[in-house]
Protein backbone atom coordinates (compact mmCIF):
# COMPACT_ATOMS: atom_id res chain seq x y z
CA UNK A 1 0.00 0.00 0.00
CA UNK A 2 3.08 2.31 0.74
CA UNK A 3 3.92 2.15 -2.97
CA UNK A 4 0.27 3.04 -3.96
CA UNK A 5 0.45 5.94 -1.74
CA UNK A 6 3.32 7.03 -3.35
CA UNK A 7 1.13 7.80 -6.22
CA UNK A 8 -0.02 11.06 -5.34
CA UNK A 9 3.30 12.61 -4.49
CA UNK A 10 3.68 11.90 -8.13
CA UNK A 11 4.49 15.49 -10.01
CA UNK A 12 2.03 16.82 -12.63
CA UNK A 13 3.91 18.30 -16.34
CA UNK A 14 3.72 17.35 -19.94
CA UNK A 15 3.52 14.33 -19.77
CA UNK A 16 0.12 13.75 -19.12
CA UNK A 17 -2.27 14.96 -21.67
CA UNK A 18 -5.84 16.93 -20.84
CA UNK A 19 -4.53 18.63 -17.43
CA UNK A 20 -4.35 22.36 -17.08
CA UNK A 21 -0.96 23.94 -17.45
CA UNK A 22 -1.23 25.78 -14.60
CA UNK A 23 -1.10 22.57 -12.69
CA UNK A 24 2.37 21.71 -13.96
CA UNK A 25 4.59 21.01 -10.62
CA UNK A 26 2.02 20.21 -8.35
CA UNK A 27 1.27 16.81 -7.15
CA UNK A 28 -1.32 13.97 -8.02
CA UNK A 29 -2.60 14.36 -4.41
CA UNK A 30 -2.23 18.32 -4.36
CA UNK A 31 -4.03 18.78 -8.05
CA UNK A 32 -6.97 16.07 -6.52
CA UNK A 33 -7.07 17.83 -3.49
CA UNK A 34 -7.97 21.22 -5.33
CA UNK A 35 -11.44 19.12 -6.58
CA UNK A 36 -10.84 21.86 -9.77
CA UNK A 37 -14.10 21.54 -12.51
CA UNK A 38 -13.58 19.52 -15.46
CA UNK A 39 -15.13 22.37 -17.58
CA UNK A 40 -14.08 25.68 -16.03
CA UNK A 41 -10.73 25.37 -14.46
CA UNK A 42 -8.22 25.03 -17.21
CA UNK A 43 -8.49 21.31 -18.47
CA UNK A 44 -7.21 21.14 -22.39
CA UNK A 45 -9.00 19.12 -25.18
CA UNK A 46 -9.02 16.51 -25.98
CA UNK A 47 -9.54 15.30 -22.41
CA UNK A 48 -11.05 11.30 -20.99
CA UNK A 49 -12.83 11.76 -17.96
CA UNK A 50 -14.19 8.76 -15.61
CA UNK A 51 -17.02 9.05 -13.82
CA UNK A 52 -16.87 8.56 -9.72
CA UNK A 53 -20.14 7.46 -9.38
CA UNK A 54 -20.68 5.31 -12.40
CA UNK A 55 -17.12 3.44 -11.60
CA UNK A 56 -18.31 2.86 -7.47
CA UNK A 57 -21.72 1.13 -9.13
CA UNK A 58 -20.01 -0.91 -11.36
CA UNK A 59 -17.69 -2.21 -8.62
CA UNK A 60 -20.35 -2.85 -6.34
CA UNK A 61 -22.67 -4.52 -9.11
CA UNK A 62 -19.96 -7.25 -9.64
CA UNK A 63 -19.17 -7.80 -6.04
CA UNK A 64 -22.23 -7.95 -5.08
CA UNK A 65 -23.10 -10.48 -8.30
CA UNK A 66 -20.07 -12.85 -7.62
CA UNK A 67 -20.79 -13.25 -3.98
CA UNK A 68 -24.69 -14.13 -5.01
CA UNK A 69 -23.74 -17.03 -7.44
CA UNK A 70 -20.52 -18.40 -5.11
CA UNK A 71 -18.25 -16.98 -6.97
CA UNK A 72 -14.66 -15.50 -6.40
CA UNK A 73 -13.31 -12.76 -8.67
CA UNK A 74 -9.85 -12.07 -10.48
CA UNK A 75 -10.98 -8.97 -12.69
CA UNK A 76 -8.70 -8.71 -15.61
CA UNK A 77 -6.88 -6.02 -15.00
CA UNK A 78 -5.32 -5.62 -18.45
CA UNK A 79 -8.66 -3.97 -18.92
CA UNK A 80 -7.09 -0.53 -17.24
CA UNK A 81 -3.73 -0.94 -16.11
CA UNK A 82 -4.53 1.10 -13.00
CA UNK A 83 -2.89 0.25 -9.83
CA UNK A 84 -5.92 2.62 -7.71
CA UNK A 85 -8.54 0.37 -9.64
CA UNK A 86 -6.91 -3.09 -8.64
CA UNK A 87 -7.06 -1.82 -5.07
CA UNK A 88 -10.66 -0.25 -5.40
CA UNK A 89 -11.44 -3.78 -7.33
CA UNK A 90 -9.79 -6.00 -3.94
CA UNK A 91 -11.41 -3.86 -1.41
CA UNK A 92 -14.91 -4.59 -3.34
CA UNK A 93 -14.26 -8.37 -2.59
CA UNK A 94 -12.01 -9.72 -5.56
CA UNK A 95 -9.92 -12.63 -5.20
CA UNK A 96 -6.46 -11.37 -6.67
CA UNK A 97 -6.01 -9.56 -10.52
CA UNK A 98 -6.13 -11.59 -13.71
CA UNK A 99 -3.37 -10.34 -16.26
CA UNK A 100 -1.78 -11.85 -19.34
CA UNK A 101 2.06 -10.50 -19.77
CA UNK A 102 5.26 -10.84 -17.58
CA UNK A 103 5.08 -6.67 -17.65
CA UNK A 104 1.51 -6.23 -16.08
CA UNK A 105 2.65 -8.30 -13.27
CA UNK A 106 5.27 -7.00 -12.47
CA UNK A 107 3.12 -3.55 -12.23
CA UNK A 108 0.86 -5.13 -10.02
CA UNK A 109 3.49 -6.74 -7.89
CA UNK A 110 5.24 -3.11 -7.22
CA UNK A 111 1.96 -2.20 -6.05
CA UNK A 112 1.32 -5.01 -3.37
CA UNK A 113 -1.27 -7.38 -5.44
CA UNK A 114 -0.77 -10.29 -3.72
CA UNK A 115 -2.92 -12.60 -5.61
CA UNK A 116 -2.53 -12.79 -9.63
CA UNK A 117 -3.88 -14.94 -12.28
CA UNK A 118 -1.86 -14.88 -15.14
CA UNK A 119 -4.45 -16.32 -18.30
CA UNK A 120 -1.85 -16.71 -20.64
CA UNK A 121 1.41 -19.38 -20.59
CA UNK A 122 4.24 -18.30 -19.06
CA UNK A 123 7.68 -19.33 -21.43
CA UNK A 124 9.82 -16.18 -21.16
CA UNK A 125 12.79 -17.56 -19.24
CA UNK A 126 14.01 -14.25 -17.99
CA UNK A 127 9.95 -13.47 -17.21
CA UNK A 128 10.21 -16.97 -15.15
CA UNK A 129 13.58 -16.38 -13.27
CA UNK A 130 11.90 -12.96 -11.43
CA UNK A 131 8.55 -14.81 -10.82
CA UNK A 132 10.70 -17.36 -9.12
CA UNK A 133 12.60 -14.93 -6.71
CA UNK A 134 9.23 -12.83 -6.01
CA UNK A 135 7.79 -16.31 -5.09
CA UNK A 136 10.78 -17.41 -2.89
CA UNK A 137 10.96 -14.10 -1.39
CA UNK A 138 7.03 -13.97 -0.46
CA UNK A 139 5.81 -16.42 1.20
CA UNK A 140 2.00 -15.18 0.96
CA UNK A 141 2.46 -14.12 -3.04
CA UNK A 142 0.49 -16.17 -4.60
CA UNK A 143 0.42 -17.22 -8.34
CA UNK A 144 -1.33 -18.74 -10.96
CA UNK A 145 -0.53 -19.48 -14.68
CA UNK A 146 -2.03 -21.58 -17.67
CA UNK A 147 -0.22 -24.16 -19.64
CA UNK A 148 -1.53 -25.53 -22.63
CA UNK A 149 1.38 -27.73 -24.27
CA UNK A 150 4.00 -30.16 -23.14
CA UNK A 151 6.84 -27.74 -25.06
CA UNK A 152 5.64 -25.00 -22.52
CA UNK A 153 5.79 -27.08 -19.71
CA UNK A 154 9.42 -28.02 -20.52
CA UNK A 155 10.24 -24.69 -21.45
CA UNK A 156 9.24 -23.26 -17.56
CA UNK A 157 10.77 -26.59 -15.94
CA UNK A 158 13.76 -25.66 -17.94
CA UNK A 159 13.84 -21.66 -16.87
CA UNK A 160 12.76 -22.56 -13.18
CA UNK A 161 15.75 -24.96 -12.26
CA UNK A 162 18.05 -22.82 -13.92
CA UNK A 163 16.73 -20.15 -11.22
CA UNK A 164 17.00 -22.49 -8.41
CA UNK A 165 13.23 -22.11 -7.61
CA UNK A 166 12.39 -22.96 -3.99
CA UNK A 167 8.85 -23.01 -4.67
CA UNK A 168 7.12 -24.72 -7.28
CA UNK A 169 5.01 -22.27 -9.27
CA UNK A 170 1.05 -23.19 -9.68
CA UNK A 171 -0.40 -23.59 -13.04
CA UNK A 172 -3.43 -24.81 -14.29
CA UNK A 173 -4.36 -26.69 -17.85
CA UNK A 174 -5.69 -24.50 -20.64
CA UNK A 175 -8.83 -26.08 -22.50
CA UNK A 176 -9.12 -24.17 -25.43
CA UNK A 177 -12.72 -23.22 -26.75
CA UNK A 178 -12.74 -24.77 -30.02
CA UNK A 179 -10.32 -25.99 -33.26
CA UNK A 180 -10.85 -22.15 -34.19
CA UNK A 181 -10.37 -20.21 -30.75
CA UNK A 182 -7.19 -18.70 -29.65
CA UNK A 183 -4.91 -20.78 -27.57
CA UNK A 184 -5.51 -23.82 -25.16
CA UNK A 185 -5.12 -27.52 -25.49
CA UNK A 186 -7.98 -28.50 -28.33
CA UNK A 187 -8.74 -32.22 -26.53
CA UNK A 188 -9.17 -33.62 -23.21
CA UNK A 189 -6.84 -36.14 -24.21
CA UNK A 190 -4.16 -33.53 -24.75
CA UNK A 191 -4.69 -32.21 -21.38
CA UNK A 192 -4.07 -35.10 -19.60
CA UNK A 193 -0.44 -35.12 -21.35
CA UNK A 194 0.52 -31.73 -20.28
CA UNK A 195 -0.64 -32.62 -16.84
CA UNK A 196 1.12 -35.90 -16.77
CA UNK A 197 3.99 -33.46 -18.37
CA UNK A 198 3.30 -31.33 -14.83
CA UNK A 199 3.59 -34.43 -12.65
CA UNK A 200 6.93 -35.17 -13.74
CA UNK A 201 7.96 -31.66 -12.65
CA UNK A 202 9.09 -30.51 -9.54
CA UNK A 203 9.08 -26.78 -10.67
CA UNK A 204 5.52 -27.05 -11.48
CA UNK A 205 2.51 -27.36 -9.12
CA UNK A 206 -0.99 -28.49 -11.20
CA UNK A 207 -4.04 -26.82 -9.15
CA UNK A 208 -7.06 -27.39 -11.53
CA UNK A 209 -8.11 -26.11 -14.95
CA UNK A 210 -9.14 -23.05 -17.02
CA UNK A 211 -10.02 -21.01 -20.39
CA UNK A 212 -11.92 -18.38 -21.39
CA UNK A 213 -15.86 -18.83 -23.32
CA UNK A 214 -15.59 -16.14 -25.15
CA UNK A 215 -13.43 -17.62 -28.15
CA UNK A 216 -15.94 -20.54 -28.62
CA UNK A 217 -16.33 -20.24 -32.48
CA UNK A 218 -19.60 -18.72 -33.58
CA UNK A 219 -20.30 -18.27 -29.52
CA UNK A 220 -24.22 -18.34 -28.25
CA UNK A 221 -25.66 -19.47 -24.92
CA UNK A 222 -25.69 -23.00 -25.69
CA UNK A 223 -22.42 -23.71 -27.24
CA UNK A 224 -20.61 -21.86 -24.83
CA UNK A 225 -22.67 -23.45 -21.96
CA UNK A 226 -21.70 -26.75 -23.71
CA UNK A 227 -17.88 -25.68 -23.85
CA UNK A 228 -18.52 -25.13 -20.07
CA UNK A 229 -19.34 -27.79 -18.95
CA UNK A 230 -16.33 -29.63 -20.75
CA UNK A 231 -14.35 -27.53 -18.38
CA UNK A 232 -15.96 -28.96 -15.30
CA UNK A 233 -15.84 -32.56 -16.73
CA UNK A 234 -11.65 -32.39 -17.10
CA UNK A 235 -11.77 -30.84 -13.65
CA UNK A 236 -13.66 -33.90 -12.28
CA UNK A 237 -11.63 -36.47 -14.51
CA UNK A 238 -8.89 -35.13 -13.17
CA UNK A 239 -9.35 -34.96 -9.44
CA UNK A 240 -11.02 -38.56 -9.94
CA UNK A 241 -7.99 -40.02 -11.61
CA UNK A 242 -5.83 -38.31 -8.02
CA UNK A 243 -4.35 -35.78 -10.46
CA UNK A 244 -4.76 -32.80 -7.34
CA UNK A 245 -3.81 -35.38 -5.02
CA UNK A 246 -2.04 -32.78 -1.66
CA UNK A 247 -4.46 -29.97 -2.13
CA UNK A 248 -6.32 -28.12 -0.31
CA UNK A 249 -8.34 -25.92 -3.29
CA UNK A 250 -9.12 -27.07 -6.58
CA UNK A 251 -9.19 -24.12 -9.34
CA UNK A 252 -11.49 -24.41 -12.12
CA UNK A 253 -11.49 -20.53 -14.00
CA UNK A 254 -13.46 -19.03 -16.26
CA UNK A 255 -15.24 -15.86 -17.19
CA UNK A 256 -14.96 -12.62 -19.89
CA UNK A 257 -17.23 -9.84 -19.70
CA UNK A 258 -19.89 -10.99 -22.60
CA UNK A 259 -20.50 -14.57 -21.31
CA UNK A 260 -20.02 -14.25 -17.22
CA UNK A 261 -23.89 -15.69 -16.88
CA UNK A 262 -23.34 -18.64 -18.02
CA UNK A 263 -20.04 -19.50 -16.35
CA UNK A 264 -22.32 -18.85 -13.04
CA UNK A 265 -24.81 -21.17 -14.44
CA UNK A 266 -22.53 -23.58 -15.12
CA UNK A 267 -20.10 -23.30 -12.21
CA UNK A 268 -23.01 -23.61 -9.69
CA UNK A 269 -23.04 -27.67 -11.62
CA UNK A 270 -19.85 -28.26 -10.36
CA UNK A 271 -19.87 -31.92 -8.60
CA UNK A 272 -18.19 -32.13 -4.98
CA UNK A 273 -15.02 -33.06 -5.53
CA UNK A 274 -11.90 -34.16 -3.21
CA UNK A 275 -11.47 -30.53 -1.84
CA UNK A 276 -13.10 -27.58 -2.38
CA UNK A 277 -13.59 -25.43 -5.97
CA UNK A 278 -12.46 -21.90 -5.75
CA UNK A 279 -14.89 -21.23 -8.57
CA UNK A 280 -13.23 -18.15 -9.72
CA UNK A 281 -14.49 -15.52 -12.74
CA UNK A 282 -11.98 -13.17 -14.56
CA UNK A 283 -14.23 -10.30 -16.24
CA UNK A 284 -12.57 -7.25 -16.57
CA UNK A 285 -13.90 -4.63 -18.68
CA UNK A 286 -17.06 -3.92 -16.59
CA UNK A 287 -15.26 -1.20 -14.54
CA UNK A 288 -15.71 1.22 -16.72
CA UNK A 289 -18.26 -0.72 -19.15
CA UNK A 290 -18.49 1.23 -22.39
CA UNK A 291 -20.79 2.94 -24.69
CA UNK A 292 -20.33 -0.04 -27.74
CA UNK A 293 -18.95 -3.14 -27.87
CA UNK A 294 -19.72 -3.84 -24.05
CA UNK A 295 -22.75 -2.40 -23.82
CA UNK A 296 -24.75 -4.96 -26.28
CA UNK A 297 -22.97 -7.83 -24.71
CA UNK A 298 -23.19 -7.94 -21.13
CA UNK A 299 -25.30 -10.56 -19.57
CA UNK A 300 -26.70 -8.19 -17.75
CA UNK A 301 -28.98 -7.63 -21.08
CA UNK A 302 -30.02 -11.30 -21.03
CA UNK A 303 -30.49 -11.22 -17.39
CA UNK A 304 -31.81 -8.16 -16.12
CA UNK A 305 -32.90 -9.26 -12.88
CA UNK A 306 -29.10 -8.94 -11.79
CA UNK A 307 -29.06 -5.39 -12.33
CA UNK A 308 -27.07 -3.48 -15.03
CA UNK A 309 -23.67 -1.71 -15.70
CA UNK A 310 -23.70 1.95 -16.36
CA UNK A 311 -20.82 3.24 -19.05
CA UNK A 312 -18.13 5.10 -16.97
CA UNK A 313 -15.80 6.83 -19.86
CA UNK A 314 -16.71 10.13 -21.27
CA UNK A 315 -14.08 11.83 -23.99
CA UNK A 316 -14.34 15.38 -23.89
CA UNK A 317 -13.56 16.86 -27.75
CA UNK A 318 -13.87 20.49 -28.88
CA UNK A 319 -15.14 21.70 -32.84
CA UNK A 320 -11.88 23.22 -34.10
CA UNK A 321 -13.33 23.08 -37.78
CA UNK A 322 -16.90 23.73 -39.37
CA UNK A 323 -16.20 23.69 -42.98
CA UNK A 324 -19.84 23.61 -44.55
CA UNK A 325 -23.73 22.90 -42.49
CA UNK A 326 -22.64 18.81 -42.80
CA UNK A 327 -19.84 19.08 -41.24
CA UNK A 328 -17.34 19.54 -38.69
CA UNK A 329 -13.73 18.29 -37.03
CA UNK A 330 -13.19 17.86 -33.68
CA UNK A 331 -9.57 17.36 -32.04
CA UNK A 332 -9.34 14.30 -30.91
CA UNK A 333 -8.51 11.41 -33.01
CA UNK A 334 -6.91 7.93 -33.27
CA UNK A 335 -4.42 8.96 -29.98
CA UNK A 336 -7.14 9.31 -27.98
CA UNK A 337 -10.68 7.46 -28.43
CA UNK A 338 -10.79 3.83 -28.64
CA UNK A 339 -11.38 2.67 -32.29
CA UNK A 340 -10.68 -1.23 -32.83
CA UNK A 341 -14.53 -2.03 -32.81
CA UNK A 342 -16.99 1.02 -32.59
CA UNK A 343 -16.36 4.73 -33.15
CA UNK A 344 -17.11 6.92 -30.39
CA UNK A 345 -20.74 7.89 -30.06
CA UNK A 346 -21.44 11.90 -29.77
CA UNK A 347 -23.49 12.45 -26.55
CA UNK A 348 -23.35 15.50 -25.54
CA UNK A 349 -22.35 18.91 -26.49
CA UNK A 350 -21.25 21.03 -24.07
CA UNK A 351 -21.86 25.15 -25.13
CA UNK A 352 -18.77 27.20 -25.52
CA UNK A 353 -20.84 30.37 -24.97
CA UNK A 354 -23.06 29.34 -21.95
CA UNK A 355 -21.83 26.36 -20.29
CA UNK A 356 -25.16 24.73 -21.07
CA UNK A 357 -24.85 21.11 -21.72
CA UNK A 358 -27.42 19.52 -24.43
CA UNK A 359 -28.15 16.26 -26.06
CA UNK A 360 -25.73 15.60 -29.14
CA UNK A 361 -29.24 15.68 -31.50
CA UNK A 362 -28.13 15.42 -35.26
CA UNK A 363 -24.52 14.90 -34.42
CA UNK A 364 -22.71 11.52 -35.04
CA UNK A 365 -18.55 10.75 -35.47
CA UNK A 366 -18.00 9.05 -38.71
CA UNK A 367 -14.76 8.50 -38.29
CA UNK A 368 -10.79 9.64 -36.91
CA UNK A 369 -7.69 10.38 -38.48
CA UNK A 370 -4.90 10.46 -36.26
CA UNK A 371 -6.13 13.78 -34.19
CA UNK A 372 -9.14 14.71 -35.68
CA UNK A 373 -12.54 13.36 -35.03
CA UNK A 374 -14.64 13.54 -38.72
CA UNK A 375 -18.25 14.46 -37.74
CA UNK A 376 -21.51 14.38 -39.63
CA UNK A 377 -23.88 17.19 -38.60
CA UNK A 378 -27.73 17.09 -39.96
CA UNK A 379 -30.08 20.45 -40.92
CA UNK A 380 -30.55 21.86 -37.91
CA UNK A 381 -27.57 20.51 -35.37
CA UNK A 382 -26.70 23.38 -33.15
CA UNK A 383 -22.92 23.16 -33.45
CA UNK A 384 -19.85 25.79 -33.34
CA UNK A 385 -16.65 26.29 -33.55
CA UNK A 386 -15.13 26.60 -29.65
CA UNK A 387 -18.17 23.98 -28.32
CA UNK A 388 -16.93 21.03 -26.52
CA UNK A 389 -18.56 17.42 -27.60
CA UNK A 390 -18.94 14.77 -24.89
CA UNK A 391 -19.02 10.94 -26.85
CA UNK A 392 -19.19 7.40 -25.23
CA UNK A 393 -16.48 5.05 -25.87
CA UNK A 394 -16.32 1.49 -26.83
CA UNK A 395 -13.92 -1.19 -25.98
CA UNK A 396 -12.61 -0.10 -22.75
CA UNK A 397 -9.49 -2.19 -23.09
CA UNK A 398 -8.23 0.29 -25.59
CA UNK A 399 -9.41 3.32 -23.64
CA UNK A 400 -7.37 3.38 -20.59
CA UNK A 401 -4.19 2.38 -22.56
CA UNK A 402 -4.34 5.74 -24.71
CA UNK A 403 -4.41 7.98 -21.35
CA UNK A 404 -1.37 7.95 -18.03
CA UNK A 405 -3.80 10.04 -16.01
CA UNK A 406 -7.56 9.63 -16.19
CA UNK A 407 -9.32 12.58 -14.22
CA UNK A 408 -11.89 11.14 -12.17
CA UNK A 409 -14.92 13.39 -11.82
CA UNK A 410 -18.51 13.78 -10.13
CA UNK A 411 -21.45 14.56 -12.26
CA UNK A 412 -21.28 17.99 -11.71
CA UNK A 413 -17.90 17.91 -13.03
CA UNK A 414 -15.70 18.27 -9.94
CA UNK A 415 -12.79 16.08 -10.18
CA UNK A 416 -12.07 14.40 -6.85
CA UNK A 417 -8.72 12.16 -7.87
CA UNK A 418 -6.56 11.05 -11.08
CA UNK A 419 -6.35 7.10 -11.88
CA UNK A 420 -2.50 6.53 -13.05
CA UNK A 421 -2.05 3.92 -15.91
CA UNK A 422 0.92 1.90 -16.27
CA UNK A 423 0.88 0.20 -20.36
Amino acid sequence: MARLEELATERVDFRFKGLPPEADGATIGELAARRLNLFTDGFTTPVLALSAERLEHNLALMEAYSTRHGLAFAPHGKTSMAPQLFHRQLEHGAWGITLAVPHQVRVAREFGIDRIFLANELVDAAALKWLSKELDADPSFRFICYVDSVRGVELMQAALAEAGADRPVDVVVELGAGDGARTGARTEADCAAIADAVAASSELRLVGVAGYEGEVPDADGERVRAWLRRLVALAADFDKAGRFEGLDEIVVSAGGSAWFDAVADVFAEIPELSVPVLKLLRSGAYVSHDDGHYRHLTPFNRVPEEGALEPAFRLWAQFVSRPNDGQAFTNAGKRDAAYDIDLPEAQVVRDARTGEVREAAGVAVTGLSDQHGWVRTEPGADVEVGDWLGMGLSHPCTSFDKWQLIPLVESDGTVVDYIRTYF
